[in-house]
């Protein structure tokens, strides 16, 4: 007696995963372009983020952006954060996408060493990356290469640290300290 397959055939796009979505179209799309491209996906409360490996974000970014599929025209945020000293990876930066024709969103991650806290820029990508980027580095310490004009954006030029990372004193350093 022939055994049948207790799996139908399915496409990718039907498979649901555990949490019973579907999942993500440019998670998808992301894989099939280069399968080293996706990390981690992470689908939670109608969000997706998708963790990548830094070397690859300016090629993801630009595949996204001009993707028919995809059109993410919008660079809504970038945005650091700091999981604080005790962690490995401790930075994350963090892309928020969204297409402003296809009406979707959607949030890329990088998570960067505390020893390496290095990133290309996506600049060439979205002009206003530059003015996140900049309070990105500012804040958090997390260095942009290639970018166009890497310097202070809300600090004095002469502020020591990085103000945003967790282990920044509260009351800062001399000679901006409160006391």
């Amino acid at each position: 007696m022939e055994q049948q397959n207790s799996q139908p055939n399915q496409t990718e796009s039907q498979v649901r995963n555990a949490a019973g979505t579907t999942p993500s179209p440019v998670a998808t799309a992301l894989r099939h372009e280069n399968p080293k491209w996706v990390t981690e996906v992470i689908e939670a409360l109608g969000e997706t983020t998708i963790i990548v490996p830094r070397e690859y974000i300016a090629d993801i970014c630009a595949l996204l952006k001009t993707a028919p599929d995809f059109q993410f025209n919008f660079l809504a945020d970038l945005c650091g954060f700091d999981r604080g000293p005790e962690e490995e990876p401790r930075f994350e930066v963090n892309y928020h996408l969204f297409s402003t024709t296809k009406h979707h969103r959607v949030r890329l991650k990088v998570l960067l060493n505390e020893d390496d806290p290095l990133v290309p820029s996506v600049t060439g990508i979205w002009r206003t990356a530059n003015w996140h980027e900049r309070e990105t580095y500012d804040l958090f310490g997390v260095i942009f290469d290639n970018h166009p004009d890497l310097r202070r954006i809300l600090l004095p030029d002469d502020w020591q640290g990085h103000a945003l990372r967790k282990d920044f004193p509260l009351r800062g350093y001399e000679p901006y300290s409160l006391e």
